[in-house]
């Protein structure tokens, strides 16, 4: 058993910047568990940059207007006084990140470039070209390692352990040597990043995302908040659903059907291709289920055209995007328009996060940020460009609240941490030496079929319950599955074999969510409900697992402080 005064799960931008704010008191030990090498994390695929009212390309911008920006586009679900700390926060933690290396673009008076993003009122969202994700996680990491933070690479969540809602620690699997190994700790962040791969087929998430930390909260009591909400980007490449980036339409980009229209002057007059990412994305699937796509079935799809933009200009705000393009669809945008389609994205629902300000949650010593956390700031719909954000101030908090919480509590025992060390050691020597059984595969893709096809972008009662009934069946055929690899170091099946565990019961909770949820708001979109409900749902869903194995359904209201909820056009 090894210990720590705080242990982050997750080595992207959430889990770096915790690490590096609990390590800067120089008084605690502060250890970063993480699935792949740091700057390898899965922020390092944000493309397009971060949102923060700097009014630097346009002065008229306010932190007023990126609060209402931000709650308009979370259809009203967002929690105010969460979204108003994080947009009053953002300028400044920009100014850090420009002081710690990370190399913005710059405008013609040499101060960081802003280009407009969907949603918002005003251009603010800040870049360096379209690899903004990319160049903050090497700063960070290179922050850290000055720290001294320890970094544990491929060391995967397993469980969390707490009694009596007191922390003890996590355990985790070194895949590198085969080992079972028990962390006890005063804190714990878990940054593990969102769970995309419930939809595996069709997502721009890295197969890595599969809701370890989300799925190991529920384990150990901590509700799940509002997982039906489901970001699909709408510009996903039309093949493979990798990213194209936002910045493509915040660059200019037209999105055009077969019949060379911008369609987007129908569904949003104002802001067109910049409308939200969740309008945008029923837009698209509208014109193609109307006729008006190219292509037939999954492979149908329209074109984002950026011709227009010239060579130079493609070159040099969008090289990374073009050469995804070349690269999966054979197609180069400076000579022609990229077919592409939407592909699920983000996850606004996630760890449920009880005070904004620590990101702590109900379990004394456990935090969460990033992603794979529910604070609530996105509400029913993300913009673009506050999830880099989002990402980074709230791990900057989660890390100051870590630190704070472990200087405050005492080691809290290890009888769990070492009943479950002993539970995961023998479900390890039992999988691998399985013989018989269904493969973890198969289930893993009728999950997925069933997912995108019947809780995707258009929803309805029948087809949710459809899904829902396949991940039924998907989990009990799960209790008998079988990996096939007897390996004892580098057992990637049996790493796969866990993350299906926890992407099937986190699909669960998305189609409770989404069944009980009987209104169209933001991404949740019902075509037998189209109306928002706020009298019934200005209320975030919480799914808990009970210890009998049993998921439950409760609501919290919403927090409204400034801006009452109205009708949200574009």
């Amino acid at each position: 058993m090894k210990t720590y005064d705080v242990v982050i799960v997750g080595a992207g931008g959430a889990g770096m910047a915790a690490a590096l704010n609990a390590s800067r008191g120089g008084d605690l030990s502060v250890a970063v568990l993480t699935k792949v090498f740091p700057t390898r994390s899965h922020t390092g695929a944000a493309q397009g940059g971060m949102n923060a009212a700097l009014g630097y390309r346009d002065e008229t911008d306010s932190i007023e207007s990126h609060f209402y920006d931000t709650v308009k586009g979370s259809d009203f679900l967002a929690d105010q006084d969460a979204v108003e700390f994080f947009v009053s926060g953002m300028p400044e933690l920009v100014l850090e990140l420009e002081g710690m290396g990370v190399p913005y673009s710059r405008d013609e008076q040499g101060r960081i470039a802003q280009r407009p993003f969907g949603g918002a009122s005003h251009p603010r969202c800040c870049y360096s070209a379209d690899k903004t994700g990319h160049v903050v996680l090497h700063a960070l990491y290179e922050n850290c390692v000055k720290n001294g933070v320890e970094f544990l690479d491929e060391h995967n969540l397993l469980d969390i352990a707490q009694v009596d809602g007191q922390l003890q620690g996590v355990v985790a699997i070194d895949l590198r040597r085969g080992k079972i190994e028990t962390f006890q700790a005063k804190a714990v962040v878990i940054a593990a990043g969102g769970f995309g791969r419930v939809y595996w087929s069709r997502t721009t998430n890295a197969t890595n995302m599969t809701g370890d930390g989300v799925a190991a909260c529920l384990r150990a009591g901590v509700p799940i908040k509002d997982p039906e909400f489901v970001q699909f980007h709408p510009t996903g490449l039309a093949s493979t659903g990798v990213l194209l980036s936002e910045a493509c339409r915040g660059e200019g980009g037209y999105l055009i059907n077969n019949e060379g229209e911008r369609f987007m002057a129908r569904y949003a007059p104002e802001k067109i291709e910049l409308g939200p990412r969740d309008l945008v994305a029923r837009s698209i699937e509208t014109e193609i289920k109307e006729g008006r796509g190219f292509g037939q079935g999954m492979g149908s799809y329209v074109l984002m055209d950026l011709r227009h933009l010239g060579a130079e200009r493609i070159m040099e705000r969008l090289p990374q995007v073009r050469e995804l393009a070349m690269a999966f669809e054979g197609v180069d945008m400076i000579t022609d328009p990229v077919p592409i389609r939407p592909s699920n994205h983000y996850m606004m629902g996630g760890i449920d996060v009880v005070d904004f300000r620590t990101c702590a949650t109900a379990v004394d010593g456990l935090h969460a940020a990033g992603e794979c956390s529910c604070i609530s700031v996105h509400g029913a719909n993300r913009l673009g460009g506050n999830s880099v954000s989002e990402v980074v101030f709230f791990g900057k908090q989660a890390g100051i609240g870590a630190a704070e919480t472990a200087r405050r509590r005492d080691f809290a025992g290890t009888d769990r941490l070492e009943e479950l060390e002993r539970q995961w050691d023998e479900r390890f020597r039992a999988v691998r030496a399985k013989r018989t059984g269904e493969s973890m595969f198969a289930i893993r893709d009728r999950m997925a079929e069933a997912m995108w096809n019947g809780v995707g972008i258009f929803r309805t009662e029948e087809g949710m319950a459809a899904a829902e009934a396949v991940v039924d069946e998907c989990m009990a055929a799960y209790a008998d599955a079988r990996i096939d690899d007897d390996s004892q170091v580098y057992n990637q099946a049996f790493m796969n074999y866990v993350e299906l565990g926890n992407v099937l019961s986190i699909a669960k909770t998305v189609c409770m969510g989404a069944r009980a949820r009987t209104e169209s708001r933001g991404s949740h979109s019902r075509e037998d409900y189209p109306v928002r409900d706020d009298e019934r749902f200005l209320a975030h869903t919480l799914v808990s697992l009970g210890s009998d194995g049993a998921f439950t359904l409760g609501y919290r209201p919403v927090s409204v402080t400034r801006f009452a909820p109205e009708e949200r056009k574009y």
